[in-house]
């Protein structure tokens, strides 16, 4: 098998992996190196640096050979699939190649557990050793810690990428003792553990010796599933919160789950990916990260998940009258945030703005507010504006056309990780 043969196979392979985001690195340009990250070929996949720039990296595993028998996964050992595994050398070689034709900005590398996790590591390891080492090369790199990896090979693995993660697969233990029975919790939270602390100590050494190496410089992230097993929304959302207040991720990412394998465990193959409802995930993972919610706040028992027909935001508003309406004019910078239609941006403005006089209702477009979510929660002066609906089944109305409105065209289907979308 030649390496493009084995190329077409472990791409293909790595496809279903969502934590594909560069955002957070700076590995500015050195003299004697090449590529930085600052700056129509299998496994070249799109995705986002922190300053919104589209960056294109190899997404590829190192082999797609595996001893677990997860069920949900089309690597697992059971499966009758073709396999294939890159040695160090050639996938070097490869990702030196595809950056010199411009193919490329960097390198996303996962694998199947090979023999055990360490073995697997190591001929992770070697392969990164000879791309920064050997190749000087100085792109991003992104690679997965394997949960069961020895410490000293984490250590290693992150002198070595900008970006380590450890895979959660499953929101709870119920789910991968059914799907995952190789898996445990405590053997994924141990690398997330041991990444969080060499983080905080290699921030420390940073501090003191100015030349000391840095470890994984953009984080670590996670990826779960949804849709191979029954939990809730609020169950996966007080998990995500957990890990960031835990474990301080740079992201958490939601992977709705793609009905490849048939077994009467998982979801029937002619089931849909749950699109919208990793839509709203990540809608609320945004709300938690950057608008000061806590998962608590946004599900409960009573209503342990999202509805599907408005946004998070929306949702919290509907249930929450007694914060409503919000005074654009005096409320801080917390309670504007907390109104569906203005963002972290807007409110900003709008603090900005009110210095100078009273806003008006026609004011807050101008500043990016989406007056048609907004309007239903604030005041102007003391004042809403005229001919809107009052009663809450109303105003929920109004609220799911303009989301209809809004929500990419999808139809059930499942978006291709390689276009860019």
């Amino acid at each position: 098998m030649d390496v493009m043969e084995k190329l077409t196979i472990l791409t293909d392979a790595a496809k279903y992996d969502a934590a594909c985001t560069s955002s957070g690195a700076r590995r500015s340009s050195r003299q004697g190196y090449i590529g930085n990250t600052s700056s129509s070929v299998a496994g070249c996949c799109h995705t986002f640096s922190a300053d919104g720039r589209c960056v294109t990296l190899l997404k590829v595993l190192m082999t797609n050979c595996c001893v677990y028998d997860c069920k949900y996964c089309v690597n697992r050992c059971s499966n009758d699939t073709r396999r294939a595994a890159f040695t160090p050398e050639e996938l070097s070689e490869l990702t030196i190649q595809f950056y010199r034709r411009n193919y490329i900005e960097g390198l996303f590398l996962s694998s199947g557990v090979m023999v055990n996790p360490d073995y697997t590591t190591e001929r992770m390891i070697r392969c990164l050793e000879l791309l920064r080492e050997g190749r000087r090369f100085n792109g991003y790199i992104h690679a997965k810690a394997i949960p069961g990896t020895s410490p000293e090979l984490v250590r290693r693995l992150g002198l070595l990428a900008d970006r380590l993660s450890v895979n959660i697969e499953l929101p709870s233990e119920r789910g991968l003792q059914t799907l995952a029975p190789n898996k445990t919790r405590k053997a994924i939270f141990r690398p997330m553990g041991l990444i969080t602390n060499t983080l905080r100590e290699n921030k420390e050494d940073l501090v003191k010796y100015r030349h000391a190496p840095r470890f994984a410089p953009a984080g670590q992230s996670t990826q779960m599933i949804i849709g191979a097993t029954a939990d809730t929304d609020r169950h996966i959302l007080s998990l995500t919160q957990g890990l960031y207040d835990k474990y301080r991720l740079k992201r958490v990412f939601y992977s709705a789950y793609v009905p490849v394998v048939e077994n009467s465990l998982l979801p029937s193959l002619d089931t849909k990916p749950p699109l919208l409802r990793e839509h709203r995930l990540y809608q609320a993972d945004w709300l938690l990260r950057f608008y000061g919610f806590r998962a608590e706040e946004l599900l409960d028992e009573a209503e342990p998940n999202f509805n599907p027909l408005v946004d998070p935001k929306c949702t919290w508003a509907l249930r929450h009258p007694e914060f409503f309406p919000v005074e654009v004019n005096t409320a801080d910078r917390e309670a504007l945030l907390r109104v569906p239609g203005i963002g972290v941006v807007s409110a900003k403005r709008i603090l900005y703005a009110r210095r100078a006089r009273k806003l008006e209702h026609g004011d807050l477009k101008k500043l990016g507010v989406v007056l048609k979510r907004a309007q239903y929660f604030i005041t102007c002066k003391g004042k809403m504006l005229e001919g809107l609906p009052r009663g809450q089944d109303g105003v929920l109305r109004n609220l799911v056309a303009v989301e209809r409105a809004s929500l990419p065209p999808w139809e059930g289907e499942q978006l291709s990780l390689f276009d860019g979308a």
